[in-house]
């Protein structure tokens, strides 16, 4: 889909067709579409494509009209059933009249702009907007680190009482969504380094301070990330450990009571013969007595292995 913005009277207003200093929008597009922009605007469609891309990696392209920048954004793909983040290409293109994103989706971090979630946002000013859609994009993956870090925190409450196998899940579902974001962290910090040695990306002192604020965001989101990967890995291995100690705990406590069972079975086996002989066979109290010798072998049994912690 192609949706066309521009800055009229200090107001992001939807208008219809291109216009110089507009703001396109493509999310999802089809190839009609890419060709359109392609063509209207003496775009590469190879350009164009790369940001639809999942697998492709962030990088600043210089070419002899626009200024291709791809940048990787989170995604919150959680659901009822699973904890899922995962990152996406989003790609940005200066052209000397205008500005082009294109993403898969319509992300968050580009309807914050649409929606006026943002100040001072003009899309005529075509530097300012990137280094803003880079400090959105840092401030979301730092809100994101910082709710699985919540969620960390409460599966660890969950999981200390439990022997099942779905916080482990969870666990392991933030953890490779911890490699995405930190992987994808990575890559954009190269890119904010390149930003600031390309001389094709005009800079202008009244963006510095955001330029700067972008760089140390963008950099305490690598620390997180780095951090809260290291920390859930950690608490994987212990909580590993203590779910299998968990199940020992049961199977020793089930072994125990087998043991303890077996003497009643043993005992009422031996006088169950159909042979001479058998002890108070005779005695109208046998059954009685039978009752008590088990009930005290088995209470001997129980004491000892208590006292050994053996129960």
């Amino acid at each position: 889909m192609i949706r066309y913005y521009k800055t009229i009277d200090n107001k992001l207003e939807k208008i219809n067709t291109f216009e110089n200093g507009c703001w396109i929008n493509l999310s999802d597009p089809s190839q009609e579409e890419i060709l359109l922009i392609s063509t209207s605007l003496n775009i590469d469609v190879e350009s164009l494509n790369s940001a639809l891309d999942e697998e492709e990696r962030s990088r600043i392209d210089v070419e002899d009209n626009y200024v291709l920048i791809l940048i990787d954004i989170p995604l919150d793909e959680s659901d009822e059933k699973s904890l899922h983040y995962t990152t996406i290409p989003l790609g940005i293109i200066l052209l000397n009249n205008a500005i082009i994103t294109i993403c898969t989706v319509q992300s968050k971090i580009l309807n914050d702009f649409i929606v006026g979630h943002v100040k001072n946002f003009y899309t005529f000013m075509k530097t300012r907007f990137v280094l803003q859609i880079l400090h959105k994009n840092a401030s979301y993956y730092l809100y994101y680190l910082r709710k699985i870090n919540k969620m960390t925190n409460a599966i660890e409450k969950e999981i200390y009482s439990s022997m099942k196998n779905k916080q482990l899940i969870q666990l392991l579902e933030l953890e490779k969504s911890l490699v995405y974001f930190s992987t994808s962290l990575k890559a954009n910090e190269l890119v904010l380094k390149k930003m600031l040695r390309t001389t094709s990306i005009k800079k202008y002192e009244s963006d510095e301070d955001l330029l700067e604020d972008v760089i140390i965001e963008n950099k305490q989101a690598v620390e997180m990330a780095t951090i809260y990967g290291d920390i859930l890995s950690r608490i994987m291995d212990a909580f590993s450990a203590i779910i299998s100690n968990n199940q020992n705990n049961v199977m020793q406590f089930l072994t125990s009571v087998t043991l303890i069972t077996t003497i009643p079975t043993i005992i009422s086996g031996i006088f169950g013969m159909n042979v001479g002989g058998i002890p108070f066979a005779n005695n109208t109290n046998g059954f009685w007595i039978v009752i008590l010798i088990t009930t005290l072998i088995s209470l001997i049994i129980t004491i000892f292995m208590s006292r050994n912690k053996l129960l």
